[in-house]
């Protein structure tokens, strides 16, 4: 069964300019039509569901000439209050890596991040690196380098798991696998090399498992704070299998980001602080004031 709920802090990025412009992955088509304004309204949603469900929410301010910048989880993994920055693996993201690394050493004190660091190798932050309280899961095969693996385990003191993926559909680990309590995770057994298969079947025997229909519409890459589930409207199956365990799903579109590969949880960094008293005031605000 599900667990409480806790109130987590979130780091998000307007798509001011979000635009499918290039492919470097197989859901991006710069043939396709992009409607910005909607993909600003869908994504607008979603941050005032985090904000009703007490969450805080702070923002990074978007960038002309980086489109992907809203996916604001491939910007690092914060865990106790260090931040693992981002070295992307293709060009056009690359600048992304400076103005993530910039804002957590701008805005550390206020939010509980008392470090930043850019690793030497391929590392695309919660894209491939998923935090649970026992270990990292970490995502390879077609974005984060295994050497990155080493240098967060070795950063941030714990346990990484490496998993490969094989399909390039889910390109990033947050495609095909979300946690969602303390113990418990659903992922797509078919995005998974067999030995990674094993790994999880052997740490998460009571794992909810994906079915194709979900994860073809990246129903996984979803958010959750332990009880509420945030995920894409287009998931029905895997809305009533969370239901079903215990969980409340909590659907929202997200169609035009989804053109390029995201979904709520590309879109979304949770930031896990120092827990230090002083900091993390102001349940259900946003730190925008705009």
């Amino acid at each position: 069964m599900a667990t409480a709920a806790t109130r987590r802090h979130y780091l998000m990025c307007r798509p001011t300019y979000f635009t499918v412009s290039y492919a470097i992955n197989p859901w991006m088509h710069p043939d396709v039509a992009v409607d910005t304004d909607l993909a600003v309204a869908q994504w607008e949603n979603l941050r005032r569901i985090y904000l009703d469900l007490g969450h805080e929410v702070s923002l990074i301010d978007p960038v002309p000439g980086l489109p992907d910048m809203v996916f604001a989880a491939n910007g690092a993994v914060v865990v106790d209050g260090l931040a693992f920055g981002a070295r992307f693996r293709h060009l056009e993201r690359m600048p992304e890596s400076t103005r993530y690394l910039e804002w957590f050493k701008t805005h550390g004190v206020e939010v509980g991040v008392r470090d930043a660091y850019l690793p030497l190798a391929v590392a695309e932050g919660e894209g491939d690196l998923l935090t649970t309280p026992a270990r990292i899961l970490a995502g390879t095969g077609f974005r984060t380098d295994p050497a990155a693996h080493r240098e967060l385990e070795e950063y941030v003191g714990r346990e990484v798991v490496s998993l490969e993926l094989v399909d390039p559909r889910f390109y990033h680990l947050d495609t095909a696998l979300a946690v969602l309590d303390d113990e418990t995770i659903v992922y797509y057994p078919a995005a998974f090399s067999a030995g990674s298969r094993q790994v999880l079947g052997e740490l998460y025997p009571d794992a909810l498992l994906a079915e194709d229909a979900d994860a073809v519409v990246l129903g996984l890459n979803a958010v959750s704070d332990g009880r509420h589930v945030v995920l894409p409207v287009q998931a029905t199956g895997l809305a009533r299998q969370l239901a079903e365990r215990g969980f409340e799903p909590v659907t929202v579109d997200l169609s035009e980001l989804r053109k390029s590969g995201g979904g709520p949880k590309c879109c979304t960094l949770e930031i896990r602080p120092e827990i230090r008293p002083e900091v993390r005031s102001g349940a259900g605000r946003s730190s925008d004031a705009r």
